[in-house]
């Protein structure tokens, strides 16, 4: 895989990710919710003027336009598996940002999954 086509890749992750970081950041802002056709508008005008939301959104536009050039010069067999590194970055992040909770056994499953995306990426 050449250097253009992993970062083409790795900016579509990290952009995939900074867009799940946001969404979260932006529900947290608007707090639990239940949609009910009572409150369906109230709550829909609320996530969609919430920065936040509006933020992860873009990160998601800007990440597909990222990824289909990717998928441009990459197998998608070989593309597809490296979004599992995004779960490395969410979980740490989300660890840092939200406080939330980032156990051993977590971390080794994301191991796994790194050191599988690892091998996918030499395969090619």
């Amino acid at each position: 895989m050449s250097a253009v086509s992993f970062s083409l890749l790795l900016t579509g992750v990290l952009l995939n990710a900074a867009a799940q970081l946001m969404l979260k950041a932006g529900t947290n802002a608007v707090g639990h919710f239940e949609f009910s056709l009572e409150n369906a508008l109230p709550v829909g005008m609320r996530l969609a003027l919430e920065p936040h939301i509006m933020g992860g959104m873009a990160c998601y536009v800007v990440s597909l336009v990222v990824w289909i050039m990717g998928l441009s010069r990459v197998e998608v067999s070989v593309a597809y598996p490296m979004l599992s590194i995004g779960y490395l970055i969410n979980a740490v992040a989300a660890w840092y940002l939200f406080g939330e909770s980032l156990t051993a056994l977590r971390l080794t499953g994301i191991g796994f999954i790194i050191v599988g995306v690892f091998l996918v990426a030499k395969s090619s």
